[in-house]
C-alpha cells in the first residue's frame, strides 16, 4: 500500500554527510542524508530542501528517484533526505494524517523529528528561514501536508506528488501562507486522484486538496486551468502534464494543481522533473502573514 520501493533507481552519484545528533536529540537515533551542494559558500543564506519518501522506501532512493541531489549541485541548495521510522512489516513510514501511514498506531512524532532535522541543520549552516521546504512522494507528501499544516510559519512551500491533505480540515492549523504544488496521476490507482481512503481513514482528492489549501492561503478566486503543459513523464508522448492553479492568492503566495494525464502512482519522470519542481520553490519563498 502507498508502497515506493527501495532499490528501483541508483543512489546518489554524490554521497552525502550523513547527519544526526548524538544525546537526546530525536534524530540521535534517525540520522539523514544531507546533500551541501557543490560550490556553498557560508557566507550567503542558503535554501533547504526537505525530501519525505514514500512508504516501504527511504530518502537515498527518493532523492535518486527525484534527481534532486543533481539539482542541489546545480542550483545551490542543501538537500536534507531523512527516513521514517519502521513498522511491524520492517517498511519504513510516516505518521502523516489519520489516512496515511501510521498503520500499527506507534504515535510517533515525525513532526517534532522534521522539526529536529531543520533545526539541527540551521543550526550548521546558514539557512535561509524564508527558503525552507518540503518535498514529498506518497506517504511522503501526506507528510509534507501534514507538517505545513503544523508549521506554516516555518514553511514557505511544500511540492507534493500522489498525497493528499487532511480529510476533517479541523486537523490542519495553518495560519501562515504556504505556496502549494501538488502533482498527481490521473490513473494513479494508489492513492487516487479523486479521493478515496485506506482501512485507517479518508482522504480528499487532488482538486480538494489544492482547494483546501486556497481557502488556508486566503485566496478569493478559483482553481483554473493555464493553458501551460508540461513534458515531464518520458513514456507517456508528448506534454502529457496540465497546469490548473487558484487565483485571488495573497502576492507572492501560490496554490497549483499539475495533473499527469494518463500517469500513475510512480511516474517515469524525465529530466525536467527535478529542475521544474525547484522552479517552483525557488519563485516562491515565505510570504509572511497578512501581507
Amino acid at each position: 500500500m502507498l508502497a515506493l520501493v527501495a532499490g528501483a533507481f541508483s543512489l546518489p552519484s554524490a554521497r552525502p554527510t550523513v547527519a544526526g545528533a548524538a544525546g537526546g536529540s530525536p534524530t540521535a537515533n534517525r540520522p539523514y542524508g544531507l546533500k551541501v551542494p557543490a560550490g556553498y559558500d557560508s557566507r550567503h543564506p542558503i535554501p533547504l530542501v526537505v525530501l519525505l519518501h514514500g512508504y516501504t522506501s527511504n530518502g537515498a532512493a527518493q532523492a535518486a528517484y527525484f534527481g534532486l541531489v543533481a539539482e542541489a549541485d546545480k542550483a545551490g541548495f542543501l538537500l536534507a533526505y531523512p527516513d521514517g521510522t519502521r513498522d511491524r512489516f520492517g517498511n519504513r513510514f510516516w505518521n502523516a494524517t489519520d489516512a496515511c501511514c501510521d498503520f500499527f498506531r506507534s504515535g510517533v512524532d515525525d513532526v517534532a523529528y522534521l522539526d529536529a532535522v531543520i533545526g539541527e541543520i540551521s543550526a550548521k549552516y546558514p539557512v535561509d528561514p524564508a527558503r525552507v521546504f518540503v518535498v514529498g512522494h506518497s506517504n511522503g507528501a501526506f507528510m509534507a501536508h501534514r507538517y505545513a499544516c503544523d508549521r506554516a510559519a516555518k514553511v514557505a512551500a511544500i511540492v507534493t506528488l500522489a498525497g493528499m491533505q487532511w480529510k476533517d480540515q479541523s486537523h490542519c492549523g495553518a495560519g501562515s501562507p504556504v505556496s502549494v504544488l501538488h502533482v498527481h496521476g490521473r490513473n494513479d490507482m494508489t492513492v487516487y486522484y479523486g479521493g478515496g481512503a485506506t482501512p485507517e481513514g479518508a482522504y480528499p482528492g487532488a482538486v480538494e486538496t489544492v482547494g483546501d489549501w486556497a481557502k488556508k492561503d486566503g485566496c478569493t478566486g478559483s482553481l483554473t486551468v493555464t493553458g501551460r503543459k508540461f513534458d515531464l513523464e518520458r513514456t507517456i508522448p508528448g506534454d502529457e502534464t496540465d497546469e490548473a492553479a487558484w487565483s485571488g492568492c495573497p502576492a507572492g503566495a501560490a496554490v497549483t494543481l499539475w495533473t499527469i494525464e494518463g500517469g500513475g502512482h510512480v511516474p517515469a519522470f524525465n529530466d525536467h522533473w527535478a529542475e521544474s519542481i525547484w522552479a517552483f520553490m525557488a519563485t516562491h519563498p515565505k510570504v509572511a502573514s497578512g501581507s
